[in-house]
């Protein structure tokens, strides 16, 4: 039993560690893949390098995207697609006039 008491610090600490480390990056990584796998023909996308552009077609040899750009055609790769900027840009637009009634409220 004494053994047991010495060793509770340390498997607290590795129950911790996983449940707000491991665990979180296991589920992002899941919902990233996820993103990838459904990319469709004609969507914006946002590169994690920076890069704007619209899928025109996809290279399932190279696990490929290719997108076109105002320079022209480029191939990346599935992984290098930003989640999350490419959310931000496929959101819809928020109506102006609830932008204005809140820009009114705080200045107040």
């Amino acid at each position: 039993m004494d053994q047991l008491t010495q060793f509770a610090p340390i498997i607290l600490m590795f129950v911790v560690v996983y449940f707000f480390m491991i665990r979180p990056q296991m589920k992002k990584a899941k919902q990233e893949r996820n993103f990838a796998s459904e990319l469709k023909r004609g969507d914006r996308v946002v590169t994690k390098s920076g890069m704007h552009g619209k899928i025109i077609d996809f290279s399932e040899k190279n696990n490929a995207v290719i997108i076109e750009t105002g320079a022209g055609k480029i191939t990346f790769d599935r992984s290098s697609i930003s989640m999350e900027m490419s959310k931000k840009l496929n959101e819809p637009a928020k109506p102006e006039k609830e932008s204005k009634a809140k820009a009114i409220k705080e200045k107040k």
